[in-house]
């Protein structure tokens, strides 16, 4: 899906307060206020800051956005500032565990780089939260890596702490960017918090500079990331692996693995979200069936878009 200018319905509606609705309507899909700020930054088309800022005034004073102290959203619902505020301190506490985790599974076989994804990568968190974690492997080792990674998660079951450990999400050095190219992908890189792994991390937002396309105002965050991290365990198995015998186990694994998730996809097996699992899978990716929820939330995105402008429209009238 290519970035959308919608049509203007009203030549009193500017091309920059059709902009800033349509960011506000995006977060407003996950009930997620922005301060001024961050309306700025994710907007989708550049505009001069003092233009925006006189944008925004007008779209407040005419009761189309909502201002609540220093965070503005579509929904007159004071609520969502305090479920926000709230959000913001429990991932503070999150992705601290997170540094931590993501320190331990660097050390992990063939794992190059490690990133925070989802809603904790946007600074939010709640009760049922997990770390969902961004994983960048060595080239043409992703499913050794993965099904080691995995295996030490299952073991986590037993002290209750898989929800640290959501490897959801992996790539190898060999194909670093991503395929599907939208405004959620865009949010998504653009909002990682990188964790391990700086080299590889700056190669991996070199090769996904399209997100500018969507997010100009957006910066990436390489610096916060660590250098790569090394162990016996991670010396002495890639130093068994790397050889043909180590091509034929990662390709095994993964038919293996993809077949266990189709069984699970064609029952409707769903997950902790009440969304069917499924998995998206190729010898250099493994990641969430776009199916499943990518394209689901773009078009309530495009519709409430749509209907937005429309009743904007109406307002004038």
């Amino acid at each position: 899906m290519q970035n959308k200018t919608y049509p203007l319905i009203n030549k009193n509606l500017s091309e920059i307060k059709e902009n800033i609705l349509s960011t506000l309507a995006y977060f407003d899909l996950f009930n997620y206020p922005l301060t001024r700020g961050e309306v700025y930054l994710f907007l989708t088309k550049k505009h001069p800051y003092e233009l925006f800022e006189d944008a925004l005034g007008c779209l407040i004073a005419g009761g189309v956005v909502h201002q609540f102290d220093k965070f503005y959203t579509l929904k007159n619902d004071q609520y969502l500032i305090a479920r926000r505020t709230e959000g913001n301190e429990k991932a503070s506490e999150l992705i601290k565990v997170a540094q931590k985790v993501g320190s331990i599974l660097i050390r992990f076989p063939y794992v190059r780089g490690i990133a925070i994804s989802g809603s904790l990568s946007k600074n939010f968190a709640d009760e049922h939260s997990d770390i969902d974690l961004f994983i960048i492997t060595a080239k043409n080792r992703l499913w050794i890596a993965r099904t080691i990674m995995h295996g030490f998660k299952k073991l986590t079951f037993l002290i209750n702490k898989q929800h640290y450990f959501c490897m959801n999400y992996y790539i190898d050095e060999q194909q670093l960017e991503i395929v599907e190219k939208n405004i959620y992908t865009a949010i998504e890189v653009g909002t990682l918090i990188p964790l391990q792994g700086d080299l590889v991390l700056e190669k991996f937002y070199a090769a996904n500079t399209w997100t500018r396309t969507f997010l100009p105002n957006k910066n990436m965050r390489i610096s916060s990331a660590k250098p790569i991290k090394t162990s016996f365990f991670k010396t002495a198995v890639e130093w068994l692996l790397n050889n043909p015998a180590g091509n034929v186990i990662d390709n095994q694994l993964m038919k293996i693995t993809a077949g266990r998730w189709l069984k699970k996809t064609q029952r409707k097996r769903l997950n902790s979200h009440g969304i069917v699992m499924g998995m998206d899978t190729g010898k250099h990716y493994a990641k969430p069936e776009p199916k499943n929820f990518q394209s689901k939330l773009l078009a309530r995105y495009e519709n409430k878009v749509v209907q937005l402008l429309r009743e904007f429209e109406s307002s004038l009238v």
